[in-house]
């Protein structure tokens, strides 16, 4: 699903449906000061309550949270953790299949990045090289990390209504992601890991596909260096890696040129190159699809920064 990156009014757009957290909050008394879609199926908020007392419920939602208090919510509660109130640079960790209800008391004031399973389980395998399956977003409730917290502070801070601030929050917010993918992700005690590539065939399948990435590759090549056969392999590569062999080679190719835009001033023709794109207009394409943005858009905010 594409999802436009422009900000807007209406956090119920999917991905976030009726069960969402924003849908949740826009139905009580909670007021939204502001709402973007960051790209990459990210999204922020900003909201404000003032009640002598309300009960919130969430339901399972279906995606992450991460809230941030910048200000107030002395008295606010977890009715499973009564005694423990909120603060500002206090951080709660909400994961998509949860429930919880609330008693919300006086002034808050704070910060929601909504983020999708996948967004936190991809991040095992590229960071911290582990099945997706492995890792699930611990809920935690009124944790502290003064890392994670001032960037937090540093997204509520920004401007998001244009290209390069939606870039520059996008950064931050992924920033944050593997930040808590370290701190908040656990171990699935329920997982029924079956079905999956080995340790050593994945890593394999990795080191071919980097080293290949600049040439069209095909499923009978990745399922040669696995030994399987493609269907087996197509199959396998999924439950392994979270995504069909296609949409993760992309989103490996859109990752390499996000760092050669980085960190050289190589031409977008010689990025297209490097990434195994046809043409830079194909990378230009595919580059806007993945982040909102052109590359030269992209480069630009991040020398503007």
């Amino acid at each position: 699903m594409n999802i436009s990156p422009i900000t807007t009014t209406d956090p119920a757009d999917p991905p976030f449906g009726l069960h969402s957290v924003c849908q949740t909050l826009s139905e009580s008394n909670a007021t939204l000061e502001r709402f973007a879609w960051l790209g990459d199926k990210l999204a922020i908020a900003i909201w404000t309550r003032e009640t002598k007392e309300a009960e919130t419920v969430y339901d399972q939602p279906g995606h992450h949270t991460l809230s941030c208090y910048l200000n107030g919510g002395y008295r606010t509660e977890r009715q499973k953790l009564p005694g423990r109130y909120g603060a500002p640079s206090r951080l709660c960790a909400l994961p998509g299949d949860h429930e919880s209800r609330w008693w919300v008391r006086g002034h808050m004031h704070f910060m929601h990045l909504y983020f999708l399973p996948e967004h936190f389980t991809q991040r095992a395998i590229r960071e911290l090289d582990r099945e997706p399956r492995e890792l699930t977003l611990a809920d935690r409730t009124y944790f502290e990390d003064e890392r994670i917290s001032s960037l937090c502070q540093s997204l509520a801070n920004d401007a998001w209504d244009d290209a390069d601030g939606r870039l520059r929050a996008n950064e931050t917010s992924h920033e944050v992601l593997s930040l808590l993918l370290r701190s908040q992700g656990v171990n699935r005690t329920d997982a029924v890991l079956k079905g999956g590539l080995a340790v050593a065939t994945r890593r394999r399948l990795r080191d071919y596909i980097d080293t290949n990435l600049t040439q069209p590759l095909t499923l009978g090549e990745l399922a040669a260096v696995a030994n399987l056969s493609e269907f087996h392999l197509a199959r396998m590569f999924r439950t392994s890696f979270g995504l069909p062999p296609h949409a993760w080679i992309a989103r490996q190719r859109l990752e390499r040129a996000r760092t050669l835009l980085r960190s050289t001033a190589m031409p977008l023709a010689e990025i297209a190159t490097q990434c195994g794109y046809a043409n830079a207009s194909h990378f230009s394409h595919r580059f806007r699809q993945g982040t909102g943005v052109s590359p030269a858009v992209y480069r630009q905010a991040l020398r503007a920064g």
